[in-house]
């Protein structure tokens, strides 16, 4: 066997790949008033998601995060999100005063 038809052989083929939409459209407008397109770009603890992840521009990027930034000075949206509730643990006894020594 020829040794160019062997390496021939063992090529992987070419692999296409899918291209997904992009997360916003030409007609979408970025502001702090559109709840509904800011909240895809925040995550369930209400921190906001990175470029990578959201798939989006840099310019796309930095709107969104002012626009979030904004919306959350306004109180439109939470800084974060608390859905557990406090819990104090009952059985950690606590001094409150100074520890002194007894003679």
């Amino acid at each position: 066997m020829d040794k160019s038809k062997q390496t021939f052989r063992f090529r992987k083929s070419k692999q296409y790949f899918r291209r997904r939409l992009p997360p916003i459209v030409s007609g979408d407008r970025i502001d702090y008033r559109n709840m509904s397109l800011i909240s895809r770009f925040i995550s369930e603890q209400g921190k906001i998601l990175s470029r990578r992840v959201n798939r989006l521009t840099l310019k796309q990027q930095r709107f969104i995060t002012t626009a979030i930034k904004q919306a959350r000075i306004l109180s439109l949206l939470p800084f974060r999100n608390n859905e557990k509730p406090f819990e104090r643990a009952e059985s950690i006894s606590r001094t409150t005063g100074p520890r002194t020594k007894k003679k």
